[in-house]
């Protein structure tokens, strides 16, 4: 197993497009929305994707950097903080169990900073880097 990391920051008006965050609409693969799954991050173009890892440690240490990018524009104080966040990370991931975090920030708008498991336990998705 390996893990594709995507991010997606847009205003609500953005991530209320529903039907675009689903895979069997005709604009999901154009539309930078989030999906609806997580899992279906694999069938986004893999231009989408951020970063790939082979090492969980490495993931972690991606999601961390992340969310400090943006934790100053946290609309609310995080009530669960970084540590709990990664410490769950560094059980589900190896696990099989994808991670993605959403926070709303000033302005209305709401980021997502996710690491998907590939392949994935919930979607059929191939891998969008690497060939079976």
């Amino acid at each position: 197993m390996h893990w594709h990391a995507y991010t997606w920051t847009g205003n609500a008006e953005e991530r209320d497009r529903e039907a675009e965050r689903r895979p069997d609409s005709p604009d999901f693969p154009s539309s930078a929305v989030p999906p609806m799954r997580t899992g279906d991050w694999l069938a986004k173009p893999r231009s989408r994707i951020a970063a790939t890892f082979d090492d969980v440690d490495a993931a972690l240490d991606w999601l961390s950097s992340r969310y400090r990018r943006t934790q100053s524009a946290f609309l609310h104080p995080d009530g669960v903080g970084l540590a709990e966040r990664l410490a769950v990370a560094k059980d589900a991931l190896p696990r099989g169990v994808d991670v993605q975090w959403g926070e709303w920030l000033t302005g209305g708008r709401f980021t997502t900073i996710g690491v998907i498991c590939c392949p994935n336990r919930h979607v059929a998705h191939p891998c969008p880097i690497r060939k079976p």
